[in-house]
């Protein structure tokens, strides 16, 4: 059913909090900040068999490139596409600036530029997937986006802009980051998050393990609330949210035995130095191959029961500010920093700089306390679904559905014989019904979309990261929903738990299988032997 598709939410909250990277890099302070997701953690270890991607299509056969001259301004070649020197110097810049803000030390330049230029054949390669794909990010969207942005942080975009360009990002880069985001949330949703399923049966299991830990009745839990960034002195509801960095060293599949030792005593000499006064940030910034390591490594917060269990035993006895040790996950070795945590025993901190504006709301804080009836409207609705793909694009897609639409408005034909025949999504064959939906439920736009009918109504094609849809809205009612509300967010931590690990080996699928040139590294690695 569409229900367990979108009860994520993901396609917009990675835009949100890119956004907030942007302009103020996500700060290892005590105060919490807009949440990130964890990428790259442990991976391979915490995917669920059967909440995998399916393997992309191989990309398709690239002929060699003529023999390399660094100097002809070519930085790498990611299939067919050409990524310049002066791309990399540019993001450079950027990066450099977003880690200087952070206070964190910069790399050696060659360094960071090889980082740099890692992070630009991911987005090149998601572009790519994304085109074979038909996934597309018009200017319309990247405005709502950015209108988006600026009203959560009560802002106008006009102000946005200004203090995105203060940060020393042009507003063109700054819409690039965005579009990427959308780009990366869409896809995302395509290829993982509709495969995921989340049983009712692991949701019993997750809210009884919460209350043997609690020794207690499990409690309803309240929506989620946008809430300014507090210290966790002054946040005792936050009482099991932890901000964690990591340091990755990577370990290739089908690496030998010999080249796992190596890299392991590769990770044991980054703990060591961390461990011995090295600052964690720099030192991920510089040599870890983890995603976040441009953010000196820092991967949000959580709810400790959101982070993967590897994580959550490693840093069971550790305090703000300690380092587990080394940590092995079929992705590679893991060192883990405590930024942050409400239960930690660590002095109080010192004051923090003033908080980057609030892009999103705080994710899940996990199971609280009793808060006692939860009153809602909820709303019965069904809907077609018609996905965008190589063959049939946005325009095809919306058509299609004005047609459909206009058989049920004028020409009397029944929605849900429509939906049986047409649709795909998994809820065609109960003809489109979605059941009684809670607020927060469905992703923004289809929730938009939902709210603005009235009974009976059917919309005009609406687009959400899923494709295009036709809503009708069967029936509303007011419903105590404190234990579905309860049942969701456990859920939503479930799926959180496999789907970003997901999209992650998706993400190196298409990496493994992908030609790339990267003549940066190369240079490195002649340079190296030369000495």
């Amino acid at each position: 059913m569409m229900r367990r598709v979108f009860v994520p939410k993901a396609a917009w909250r990675g835009v949100l909090s890119a956004a907030l990277l942007a302009i103020y890099a996500a700060t290892p302070s005590p105060a919490w900040s807009a949440d990130t997701p964890a990428k790259g953690a442990a991976r391979k270890s915490a995917a669920s068999s059967h909440g995998k991607a399916a393997a992309p299509a191989p990309a398709a056969a690239t002929p060699a490139p003529p023999a390399e001259q660094f100097a002809d301004g070519i930085a790498a070649i990611v299939n067919k596409d050409v990524i310049t020197l002066r791309e990399v110097r540019e993001a450079t810049q950027v990066a450099a600036a977003e880690l200087t803000r952070q206070k964190i030390q910069l790399p050696p330049q060659d360094v960071l530029q090889r980082q740099v230029l890692q992070r630009l054949i991911m987005q090149r390669l998601q572009r790519q997937e994304a085109d074979r794909m038909n996934i597309k990010v018009d200017k319309a969207t990247v405005d709502q986006a950015i209108g988006t942005v600026a009203a959560r942080n009560k802002l106008s975009v006009d102000q946005l802009r200004q203090e995105v360009e203060k940060s020393g990002i042009t507003w063109e880069q700054y819409r690039r980051n965005i579009s990427d985001e959308v780009l990366s949330d869409r896809l995302r949703a395509r290829t993982v998050d509709a495969n995921i399923i989340i049983s009712d049966a692991e949701v019993d299991a997750y809210l009884k393990e919460q209350q043997r830990r609690r020794g207690g009745a499990p409690a309803p839990m309240q929506p989620q609330q946008p809430v300014a960034p507090e210290p966790v002195a002054a946040a005792p509801a936050a009482a099991d949210r932890v901000a964690l960095a990591q340091i990755l060293v990577r370990v290739p599949d089908g690496s030998t035995p010999d080249q796992v030792a190596a890299l392991r005593k590769k990770a044991e000499d980054l703990l060591a130095r961390v461990k011995s006064g090295s600052d964690f940030a720099s030192v991920a910034a510089a040599a870890s191959d983890g995603p976040e390591a441009l953010q000196g490594g820092a991967m949000g917060v959580r709810p400790l029961d959101g982070w993967p269990d590897l994580f959550v035993r490693a840093i069971a006895n550790l305090s703000r500010g300690q380092i587990s040790g080394i940590i092995q996950s079929g992705n590679g070795f893991h060192i883990l920093k405590v930024l942050d945590r409400a239960s930690g025993a660590a002095p109080a901190p010192a004051p923090a700089p003033a908080p980057a504006p609030q892009a999103m709301p705080q994710q899940p804080r996990g199971l609280g306390a009793p808060q006692g009836p939860m009153q809602v409207t909820q709303t019965h609705a069904r809907h077609i679904l018609i996905k965008t793909s190589a063959v049939v694009n946005d325009a095809q897609a919306r058509q299609r559905l004005e047609l459909l639409r206009q058989r049920i408005v004028s020409g009397g034909e029944d929605f849900a014989t429509l939906a049986k025949q047409n649709s795909q999504d998994a809820s065609a064959p109960q003809g489109g019904d979605l059941g009684w939906l809670s607020p927060g439920e469905t992703v923004p736009p289809f929730e938009a979309a939902m709210n603005a009918l009235k009974v009976g109504e059917v919309s005009e094609p609406i687009q959400s990261p899923f494709g295009w849809h036709l809503i009708q809205v069967l029936e509303r009612r007011e419903k105590d929903v404190a234990d579905e509300m309860q049942r969701m967010q456990a859920r939503r931590i479930l799926f959180e738990r496999r789907a970003e690990p997901a999209f992650e080996d998706y993400l190196d699928q298409l990496h493994d299988q992908a030609y790339i040139d990267n003549r940066l590294e190369k240079q490195a690695q002649r340079e190296q032997a030369d000495h």
